[in-house]
């Protein structure tokens, strides 16, 4: 049976983030590791935000690739969704484990901690291999089944293929294995595709062009800008663990110049306290 208890504000944020992945303008999404990134994120004028695991992972100490379990995902996921007014989207990586059940505790679990849609990848492993199309796609059936029966049958589900991220098989094979994977998962269930590495243009529009499911591109610095991948195509952007490693590139930076020169110039320009601290203070 559904679960009734879930808040009204989860079914509102599902309704809304299904909205701006319909809209006319691509789904922008910077992608939070904690709650006080989040909240700066939402400040920033964010319409919705996605976590990143990489992020969320090196801020609990450990190394992404399901270095956290599903537990201490889902409590950051909690964290993040407590200090923001706007939808969140949880990466949760393969599922935190292969089966489809693993799959439906995740989603169980990111649904109860407030969270309106999911990122689930078709690796078995950091690198590969990836399951099989109908193994992912079980997986797929799994989590909508559970989140409808949690209560948020809306829940976004974006499907990540990462056939161009991890070069599964042959360069000239893997358009065409793309977008099998994009018709099962559609089929499945599944709302959307992410396809992450896979910046090439011309590739991009063709794979758009063709996929029965909205694209998701992943942004990385001195690629593609917005308006060009939009133009390719591309429906939903963001952007990995691109935001996180900027911040402790800062504190190393900062750090760095402390240690070495006894100044503090990398500090220079940041937010100030009575802001960050507004952010947070009384949620």
């Amino acid at each position: 049976m559904p679960n009734r208890t879930l808040p009204a504000r989860s079914t509102q944020h599902a309704a809304t983030l299904r909205a701006l992945a319909a809209a006319d303008a691509p789904l922008l999404l910077p992608n939070a590791w904690d709650a006080g990134s989040a909240a700066v994120i939402a400040a920033a004028g964010a319409s919705a935000i996605a976590t990143t695991s990489g992020g969320v992972s090196w801020s609990a100490g450990r190394g992404d690739g399901q270095g956290l379990d599903r537990a201490a995902m889902a409590e950051a996921v909690r964290r993040i969704v407590a200090a923001v007014d706007v939808p969140v989207t949880a990466d949760v990586e393969g599922g935190y484990g292969p089966t489809p059940e693993d799959v439906a505790e995740t989603v169980r679990a990111v649904v109860a901690a407030g969270a309106v849609g999911i990122n689930l990848e078709d690796s078995t492993a950091p690198g590969g291999p990836l399951f099989t199309p109908a193994e992912q796609s079980a997986r797929l059936r799994a989590a909508r089944t559970a989140a409808t029966e949690a209560g948020l049958p809306d829940l976004l589900v974006n499907a990540r293929t990462d056939v161009h991220l991890f070069g599964v098989g042959p360069a000239a094979d893997r358009p065409a294995e793309v977008l099998r994977r994009a018709e099962a998962y559609a089929e499945a269930g599944a709302d959307s595709l992410f396809v992450p590495g896979l910046l090439d243009l011309a590739a991009l529009k063709e794979l758009t062009a063709a996929s029965p499911l909205p694209v998701n591109a992943m942004a990385v610095p001195n690629g593609p800008t917005v308006t060009e991948l939009a133009a390719a195509g591309a429906r939903r952007i963001s952007l990995g663990t691109a935001l996180a490693q900027a911040a402790y590139t800062a504190a190393h930076r900062a750090t760095a110049e402390l240690l070495a020169t006894g100044t503090y110039d990398a500090l220079g320009g940041a937010l100030d306290y009575g802001t960050l601290n507004g952010l947070l203070a009384g949620r």
